[in-house]
């Protein structure tokens, strides 16, 4: 049941990531919902959930919210790095950005995507009420997870093909992750700590290139309403979720 569920996330992500192919006239306004989607998400949806799954507390502070610290700066030091790298070998750049920074955003989505299938399994496990609840959660913001991740995957200058291919990796992590949970179970700590550290890194990677690029010569308040729309959109997915 889990793994048939899993497959409204799989063809939820891959209308997200249609979405994102086709608006590419109107980019800084796609950018825009990206932004507001991926704030939400970490806002709205990660780090509470983080919150609650790690518990402990390291040196007065939970070890959820560390991580989220500890992974904005991995994101921000692994896009210098490898922005440094490219510069010293006179690769060409988009932009100034590295594609692999956004190969590497994109592999961690589709990380991501495969624990939210794990989620839907270990829902279903403990009933059937639980399973629908997680379920309907995970298919309306799998939407968001396709059209972040095509988005961010072509914004660092990967050719359409590589886009097209995370996106379908993105698609079919949540059908993975919901059929491992008969074989294996997550510890829930765990989970929490994985989930801070990917959403520090994925705010990262909307308030340092995804909201500056969408705002980069373009009128301010379209993109602006974007944003907010995507943020909106995120917290009406919560809301009908709880």
């Amino acid at each position: 049941m889990a793994v048939f569920v899993a497959l409204g996330a799989f063809l939820m992500t891959l209308a997200g990531g249609w979405t994102a192919q086709r608006v590419t006239d109107r980019r800084h306004l796609v950018l825009g919902l990206a932004g507001g989607l991926m704030l939400g998400v970490v806002g709205l949806d990660l780090l509470p959930e983080a919150l609650d799954a790690a518990g402990d507390e390291v040196f007065g502070v939970p070890a959820a919210l560390l991580l989220f610290v500890a992974g904005f700066l991995l994101a921000h030091l692994v896009e210098r790095l490898l922005a440094a790298r490219q510069a010293a070998h006179g690769a060409e750049e988009s932009d100034g950005r590295a594609p692999e920074v956004g190969l590497t955003a994109a592999a961690a989505m589709v990380g991501h995507s495969a624990m939210d299938g794990v989620a839907i399994g270990a829902a279903f496990q403990i009933g059937g009420g639980m399973g629908a609840a997680v379920a309907l959660a995970v298919i309306a913001h799998d939407f968001a997870d396709g059209f972040n991740t095509y988005t961010i995957t072509s914004l660092y200058g990967n050719a359409r093909r590589r886009a097209v291919a995370m996106l379908v990796a993105d698609a079919v992590a949540p059908v993975l992750g919901a059929a491992s949970t008969t074989l294996v179970t997550v510890p829930e700590p765990l989970l929490g700590c994985y989930l801070g550290l990917f959403g520090g890194a994925l705010l990262y990677l909307a308030a340092a290139e995804i909201l500056p690029e969408a705002h980069h010569e373009h009128p301010a308040r379209p993109t602006l309403l974007c944003t907010v729309a995507g943020v909106l959109f995120i917290w009406l997915v919560v809301g009908v979720a709880q």
